[in-house]
């Protein structure tokens, strides 16, 4: 068998057995590597930091409470909290949605956090 056809069965025969979760995790490392955007697991309490990444989750208040939008945003590395305050909604800020961000990292309840970070919607490659 040609060099070329071992490698594309061995890519193929990785991709049908491992974790889909450890995938996407390598997928997103490289789109951000690729892009030379920071890695979130590099960043630390005071960094101004740009990354790529995604959002697994989005949660909005609840109309009674302080408007705010906190989404968890992974970039294949490490999580971040992205909040942003005085905000009920934002357009495309949903799970799943690719995005660049820019901010300063701050800490709340030990976890990294950006508040009201700067970000630009990105298309799937």
């Amino acid at each position: 068998m040609a060099p070329a056809a071992a490698g594309y069965f061995r890519r193929m025969a990785r991709k049908l057995t491992e974790d889909i979760d450890q995938l996407d995790a390598e997928e997103l490392e490289s789109t951000s590597k690729a892009s030379g955007a920071q890695r979130a697991c590099d960043c630390t309490r005071g960094d101004e930091v740009t990354m790529v990444g995604r959002l697994r989750s989005v949660e909005t208040c609840s109309k009674a409470a302080n408007a705010i939008v906190e989404a968890e945003f992974f970039d294949g590395t490490d999580t971040i909290s992205l909040i942003w305050i005085g905000r009920r909604k934002i357009a495309g800020i949903e799970s799943g949605t690719q995005l660049l961000v820019r901010g300063r990292v701050g800490e709340r309840e030990g976890r990294k956090v950006i508040y009201n970070p700067y970000y630009e919607l990105r298309t799937e490659d």
